[in-house]
């Protein structure tokens, strides 16, 4: 299983996690996010990151061309859509070559349905809490309702997570498994600045299982 830390945006606190060689590192580049990157993040500081840390970026209803614009300025490997974009501009992004992630907010009534228009033009899905923002809520869904995730799609579990939770019976005994586990808000101090020493711990919990 693979770890991705969204929500970086401090340039110490970016260097101390990627050293910790993390999958993937996310920065937000949605103004209305507080965790949003800001004008000044470094695209000579993302360069300089370890080739295995896949950097994504997250937008929100932003245009094709904007996300293709910051893909080139701050070396992105991916892209994350967590708003409502279409079928069809997952389809622009990736016949321009980006690796492209598509967010559903999952509540009660969510249905796995409304993934399907989208499996053909993204690498992977990711499942988020349904809350008042477009992520970082710090709630978790109900595990229960991915038994329901019925497209042939490596997905990203966000959400809420913690090491408490992520230690539970039901994350081990979900069905099917994610990809990857999305961690934000259940590991800061601060919107945007990352408790270095527990990512450390999930990340060796999660390495020890292979």
């Amino acid at each position: 299983m693979k770890v991705k830390v969204c929500g970086m945006r401090e340039p110490e606190n970016i260097r101390q996690v990627a050293a910790l060689q993390p999958d993937f590192m996310g920065f937000i580049f949605y103004k209305d996010s507080k965790r949003f990157v800001g004008e000044t993040l470094s695209p000579e500081l993302l360069a300089s990151l370890p080739a295995s840390v896949r950097k994504i970026g997250v937008f929100v209803n932003e245009s094709t061309e904007e996300i293709l614009e910051k893909v080139k300025t701050y070396h992105l490997n991916l892209v994350q859509l967590h708003g409502h974009e279409s079928p069809r501009q997952c389809q622009e992004l990736h016949e321009a070559g980006v690796k492209v992630i598509k967010a559903f907010s999952v509540g009660d009534n969510f249905s796995f349905q409304s993934t399907l228009l989208y499996e053909r033009y993204c690498d992977y899905f990711l499942f988020d809490t349904k809350g008042k923002q477009y992520g970082g809520n710090g709630v978790v869904f109900d595990w229960e309702l991915l038994k329901g995730h019925i497209a042939d799609k490596p997905y990203f579990l966000s959400g809420g997570l913690t090491l408490e939770n992520l230690q539970q019976k039901e994350f081990e005994e979900l069905r099917p498994k994610p990809f990857a586990v999305d961690v934000n808000s259940g590991f800061e101090q601060e919107p945007g600045l990352k408790k270095v020493e527990e990512l450390k711990q999930l990340l060796e919990a999660v390495r020890e299982k292979g």
